[in-house]
């Protein structure tokens, strides 16, 4: 990562784990727990003024907190501007705000998705090691890696000129490319 251009600090000592952990509401899992403890990933060094990386240890609250919403509020976008609804969730009301209270409470029910980096998001249960990291923009989620380490390798690691994260699945079967990932309720329902 650090030939990519990753800034390291201090990784997060025990204490600002379990505030972290407290504050908003989730238990990291504890591979991503160790990767942030060894060192901690703060900045990169060609994405400019943007910050792709959560300031576990000295970020804004309200900036975390709207990391973690992110994948709520393009799940909202869709049902108001793309028509999104899953048929689980039934019929869907003619008014748009029934429509996202139905919603919500689905996506209140799954696992919580942990930001690691610009969009890439880990769920926090199972609370072991191994879950995807999903690629959330909107309801456009792909799986990015099948574990946290495979993941590092797929968005760091050196590539090929015109290499992309799915090209390794190419030959795939659907039922090849889900088995190869561990099963997230909700969020792998909805890997496309």
């Amino acid at each position: 990562m650090q030939n990519r251009g990753v800034h390291f600090g201090p990784g997060l000592t025990d204490q600002e784990v379990e505030q972290i952990e407290t504050t908003f509401g989730f238990c990291f899992p504890p591979d991503l727990r160790a990767f942030l403890q060894i060192a901690l990933p703060v900045s990169l060094k060609t994405a400019g003024n943007r910050q792709p990386f959560p300031d576990w240890r000295a970020g804004n609250q309200s900036d975390l907190q709207k990391r973690f919403d992110g994948p709520w509020e393009g799940m909202v976008f869709d049902i108001e501007q793309n028509a999104f609804w899953l048929d689980e969730w039934g019929i869907k009301p003619d008014e748009l705000q029934d429509a996202i209270d139905i919603a919500h409470r689905y996506v209140s029910q799954a696992p919580t998705l942990i930001p690691v980096y610009s969009h890439r998001y880990i769920p926090a249960t199972p609370s072991e090691a191994g879950n995807p990291i999903f690629s959330v923009h909107q309801t456009d989620i792909i799986y990015y890696g099948q574990n946290l380490w495979d993941y590092i390798e797929q968005e760091f690691g050196e590539h090929e000129e015109g290499w992309y994260a799915g090209e390794r699945y190419a030959e795939f079967t659907e039922a090849q490319y889900f088995a190869a990932h561990r099963n997230i309720p909700f969020w792998s329902r909805l890997v496309s």
